[in-house]
């Protein structure tokens, strides 16, 4: 964990290593401050000496000024050091975040990366602050401050050993209870996260619904669960600063009861035993700072755990090391070919594949073969495994057994980014972005200029509803295109997906949202413009797939039929039944009207 954190110090090793350095020079300039103030009482004021108060004033001032300077460069080389390392973390989470395949970020849940990359990150930006200054003040100030008392008398030093022995003791008891407690800090917080998360994300659902106060519940919960967490976690850090305090006024007074003494008998004058009371505070504010160390890297440790784990985790699905980077045609073909999913549970596991067989088949040994510019429709019930099927082609999982192939090649041996470029799909779960329709649809392709926008608009019938809006292609979409119809959003969604130009164009149930009429439209426009591309269309809905040259039909992650629409009607049994029950809803709908 550790060498995967320091890793990302990067460009800011520069300003890492020059606060220390400011930080010590500030404490040996801050630590010699009461020894002058020693000579100040002893050789000044004591002996009524003015010119001697001068002189000695002179050098306290002196040695001020340089301790301002170091304190001024050691703050600000350590905002640098930590807020640069706090940025390259969440860049190296992000990067690496945008590698994953859809079975790592399965391993994950949303919420939780959010914590990562917000909360547990600020943990570390602060620990490594404290790393920094904090550390290197705190052991140099006390080490220096008892070496001061020792030089100034042997024997009364021997009152800080105790004390240290005592304050170490008690640091050791409360860093063993709170180090666990944080960890679980942390997962609650994800669960905070999650439910904040999923009720922003789905007020209107919520509103509809009625269901504010059943949200409200499950909020309260979350930050119940937390709240107690923290109060036991506090309760225990609480104990560090009266033990402190105790400590140190009984170091107070056992100065100020040993000191008399050896005043009376000459060996010890008033400005030393006065030095000795500033150590005393030195030492006490350098303990403070010690325990506030640990209670912050208790803390960081483990979000340092889970920063790392976001870091180190490898994607399932890589490109090899020498890629096919052309793909032939649009031709499919699946090869005895299993899917099981993992599940987030099995994140720490040694073995996921183990693990991942050890789950039911999303789709269990299918095989099939399509040709190029074919057009294919996908129908069965929810959960039949039809999305899982439709999400190896384009590799956004690996199969657990058997081969696809795309253009006649193994899509493992494909380089990714070439294979997705050819293999465009409009997921079911499809989101827009904040910004002007064009940004949008420019996901498809960077460069694409206007006149390929609105071509690719045409095709997905979105331009009829584009033109129509207030600044057309430069009006701006809200988050998740929420001021867009359903059937809007799937239209820009595939406009978005036909820029990329593809060989092969896959939605996945993705003219739901459309009236029939226009998935109509789209149908059509798909056969006179896209000839050569092979079409997967995945629909709930018959009249979808209707045109399609055959249809694959899946019952329980199975194919169990796959054909021409006509020749299924006569033989396949599940096919008919949907045929039945969606043509009876149809004469039903049109005897409404």
């Amino acid at each position: 964990m550790f060498k995967t954190l320091l890793r990302q110090v990067k460009q800011f090793k520069t300003a890492s290593i020059l606060t220390p350095v400011f930080t010590a020079g500030e404490v040996v300039m801050g630590v010699l401050i009461p020894y002058v103030t020693a000579w100040i009482i002893d050789r000044g004021i004591l002996v009524g000496d003015i010119q001697g108060v001068f002189r000695y004033g002179m050098i306290l001032l002196g040695l001020a000024a340089i301790t301002f300077v170091f304190g001024l460069l050691s703050a600000r080389f350590g905002a640098i050091a930590a807020t640069g390392f706090a940025y390259n973390l969440r860049e190296a989470m992000f990067r690496n975040i945008q590698t994953f395949s859809f079975s790592n970020i399965d391993r994950f849940s949303t919420a939780g990366l959010v914590t990562r990359l917000t909360t547990d990150v600020s943990n570390l930006r602060r620990a490594y602050q404290q790393l920094l200054r904090v550390s290197v003040r705190a052991p140099l100030n006390l080490v220096t401050s008892i070496m001061m008392c020792l030089w100034i008398n042997s024997r009364m030093s021997l009152i800080f050993v105790i004390a240290l022995l005592v304050l170490g003791t008690m640091v050791v008891f409360v860093m063993s209870r709170t180090i666990k407690l944080f960890a679980q800090v942390f997962e609650r917080y994800d669960d905070l996260n999650n439910s904040v998360q999923e009720n922003v994300a789905a007020i209107r659902v919520v509103k509809a619904f009625v269901r504010e106060d059943f949200e409200r519940t499950k909020f309260s919960v979350a930050t119940g669960k937390l709240y107690h967490l923290y109060v036991k976690t506090e309760s225990l850090m609480a104990l560090n600063n009266p033990v402190m305090k105790l400590v140190v006024y009984g170091c107070i007074i056992a100065l100020s009861w040993y000191g008399a003494h050896y005043i009376v008998e000459g060996t010890l004058t008033t400005g030393e035993l006065t030095s000795m009371f500033a150590y005393v505070l030195l030492i006490f504010n350098s303990l403070m700072m010690l325990s506030m160390i640990f209670v912050q890297l208790t803390m960081s440790t483990a979000s340092g755990k889970r920063v790392a784990e976001v870091i180190n985790e490898k994607a399932d699905i890589t490109s090899p090391a020498n890629p096919v980077r052309d793909v032939k045609d649009g031709s499919i073909a699946f090869s005895h070919v299993s899917l099981a999913y993992a599940t987030p549970a099995h994140f720490h596991s040694h073995h996921h594949e183990n693990a991942r067989k050890a789950q039911k088949n999303a789709i269990e040994d299918i095989s099939f073969e399509i040709k190029a510019g074919e057009t294919i429709g996908i129908i069965g019930g929810t959960g039949s495994g039809k999305s899982s099927l439709v999400n190896l082609i384009s590799r956004l999982y690996d199969t657990t057994e058997g081969t696809v192939k795309v253009g006649g090649r193994d899509v493992k041996e494909y380089d990714l980014e070439v294979l997705r470029t050819n293999v465009s799909m409009v997921l079911q779960k499809n989101l827009l972005f904040t910004g002007t329709v064009l940004d949008n649809l420019r996901w498809g392709k960077q460069d694409a200029t206007p006149e390929e926008c609105r071509e690719a608009c045409s095709i997905a019938c979105a331009d009829e509803f584009i033109s129509r809006m207030p600044q057309g292609y430069d009006s701006i979409i809200e988050q998740n295109g929420n001021n867009l119809s359903g059937g809007q959003r799937q239209r820009l969604c595939i406009a978005r997906a036909l820029l990329k130009k593809p060989k092969i164009l896959i939605l996945d149930d993705s003219t739901s949202a459309c009236d029939t009429a226009t998935d109509a439209k789209i149908r059509e426009a798909f056969r006179h413009s896209l000839p050569e591309v092979t079409k997967i269309v995945v629909a709930q809905r018959m009249l979808s797939v209707q045109d399609a040259d055959r249809i694959i039909v899946m019952d329980h992650g199975r194919i169990t039929g796959f054909d021409t629409p006509a020749n299924l009607l006569r033989t396949n049994e599940t096919y008919k039944e949907i045929y039945r029950i969606q043509s009876e809803s149809n004469e039903d709908a049109d005897f409404d009207k």
